[in-house]
């Protein structure tokens, strides 16, 4: 029985080995033939697999290239080192060339060209010399914050505002050019994972250098991103000390201004209140007027007054200012200054009030009209069609302005001054030389206080008043005739007061009835100017005989 099975075991050993020997005759003769179609399909996808990784490469580089300000900057970094580098080289040969005593002809223009180029990649050095110190200086470094604004008045409000948003944009434009600088810190190491998978399938190591050289790309790039975590934290505590500050003067000048305005309310209220009852005491329309002058003028001073010396900080040194510049405003701001002082002079000497009639002398004509309006530098008077308007300036109704320091250099007549509101009028008619002239002149004169009998009255009434204020010798209001001798006639002129205000209305009815009374008398004419002609027909004898023979 043993034997049987140690021969069976001998038997499968035997068919065993025949088999495997089979086999790897048949493996050693495919690996002959097939062995070069296998490591040219080994090539082929190992060149493909690069294609692959080259092709992702060009889309992060692409994505990379939008990154414009880190990718021009650092390109700018590299152009500079390299220009350097040639620029050590060119002077290394020109000083090897210079060295030679003997140099052919092909060697001197060498250095000629050399040296003139020399000179451009100086000039070029220059320009790129904040490049080739630190790569991204200019755009790492933030922003300068500038020292806290003093903030003294409402105004420095809106400056402090505004550099509070200047540097907050600043701020997140920095922000944001760190964030840019992250995605593209990203991108670069997808890259050098690419070029980590590229080098196990790069057996001849043609994209080392690349690798190398985007190594050291990320490598800077970190250090710059490092660099702008820490300036960017730094920026923005300072940042936020400036504010808090800032914020703190604003709000001091806020409160200021409130409480300022508070006070210019009150003032305010007082003084509408001082009005009211004003208006209600005064009754005169011309007293009214000028308290309310008054009133307006020290209001508008005491918050001029409460405002100045809220927000000056040295008052002394501003005197002292105002002291020097005194001389200079004056010559420069006469005519003002002339014009303040003559409205003090107005207000205060009542020589000219609101609504009275003026009669002004300014540039070569007279203007007559009321007054309208006092103001701090000027009068402003309604034109009225009056005698002067009819027979010199042949217009009327105009909107006439008067500085007020003409009341020293010019003629300005008052027709309505204190309590008069009337004036002297006159008619004049001529006559002949063989009328009756007496009995003009009382026609004239009964026709003259006819017409004018009111005014009359209430002139005697003011001129009474006026006693007290004035010395007045002559009183006379009643009308007046005289008669004068004119080359044509007599002149029988009427004289009579009237309204201020309308005295052409009593003129042209005086005019009339005067002329109306004189045509119905037989012994009085109105003259005009005539002459008179006496033809003589009476012939004279000649001195001498025309008969006599000579």
């Amino acid at each position: 029985m043993r034997k049987i099975v140690l021969l069976f075991l001998l038997l499968a050993s035997v068919l065993y080995a025949q088999v495997s020997g089979v086999q790897v005759e048949n493996k050693a003769t495919l690996s002959k033939e097939e062995l070069k179609n296998l490591e040219l399909e080994k090539e082929k996808q190992r060149v493909q697999r690069i294609s692959e990784h080259l092709k992702m490469l060009k889309s992060i580089e692409d994505e990379i290239s939008k990154e414009k300000v880190w990718t021009k900057s650092y390109a700018s970094y590299l152009t500079s080192l390299d220009v350097r580098d040639a620029l050590q080289k060119i002077k290394k040969r020109i000083k090897y060339l210079q060295k030679k005593r003997v140099k052919t002809l092909s060697q001197q223009d060498e250095l000629n060209a050399l040296i003139s180029k020399e000179k451009i990649l100086a000039s070029q050095i220059e320009k790129l010399k904040e490049k080739d110190s630190a790569p991204f200086s200019k755009i790492i470094t933030p922003p300068n914050i500038e020292d806290k604004p003093s903030i003294t008045n409402p105004f420095d409000i809106f400056t402090g505002i505004s550099l509070i948003k200047t540097l907050d944009a600043d701020y997140n434009e920095y922000i944001v050019r760190k964030n840019e600088l992250t995605e593209l810190i990203s991108l670069l190491q997808k890259e050098i994972n690419i070029y980590k998978e590229i080098a196990t399938l790069d057996v001849k190591e043609e994209y080392a250098k690349d690798a190398e050289a985007k190594l050291k790309q990320l490598e800077r790039f970190e250090t710059a991103l490092e660099t702008m975590e820490v300036t960017a934290e730094v920026y923005q505590k300072r940042l936020e000390i400036l504010e808090i500050n800032v914020n703190k003067d604003i709000e001091v000048q806020i409160i200021k201004l409130a409480k300022i305005g508070v006070v210019v309310l009150v003032v305010f209220l007082i003084f509408f209140l001082l009005k009211l009852f004003v208006k209600k005491y005064i009754t005169d329309n011309e007293r009214f007027y000028m308290a309310n002058k008054i009133i307006t003028f020290i209001n508008v001073t005491l918050i001029i007054l409460i405002v100045f010396f809220n927000y000056i900080e040295n008052a002394s040194y501003l005197v002292t200012i105002l002291g020097f510049a005194s001389a200079g405003i004056a010559i420069a701001m006469k005519d003002w200054f002339m014009s303040i002082l003559g409205w003090l002079v107005i207000v205060i000497g009542g020589s000219i009030h609101v609504g009275d009639r003026i009669r002004v002398d300014m540039g070569g004509m007279k203007y007559v009209g009321d007054v309208m309006d006092i103001s701090l530098l000027r009068m402003t008077i309604l034109e009225d069609i009056t005698l002067t308007a009819i027979t010199q300036n042949r217009r009327a109704g105009r909107i006439i302005f008067v500085p007020n320091n003409y009341v020293f250099t010019h003629m300005i007549a008052n027709y309505t001054h204190s309590s008069l509101k009337t004036v002297w009028d006159g008619v004049h008619v001529t006559i002949s030389f063989d009328s009756n002239h007496k009995k003009a002149m009382h026609l004239a004169k009964e026709i003259v206080k006819k017409y004018s009998k009111g005014y009359t009255d209430i002139t005697r009434k003011q001129l009474n008043k006026l006693r007290n204020q004035y010395s007045l010798k002559n009183t006379n209001v009643e009308p007046r005739i005289f008669s004068f001798i004119e080359p044509n006639g007599i002149s029988i002129d009427s004289w009579y007061l009237t309204n201020a205000y309308a005295t052409l209305t009593l003129r042209s009815v005086i005019s009339v009835e005067i002329i109306d009374a004189f045509n119905a008398e037989d012994d009085i004419t109105i003259a005009y100017p005539t002459q008179k002609l006496h033809i003589q027909d009476e012939r004279k004898e000649p001195p001498f005989d025309t008969n006599e023979v000579v």
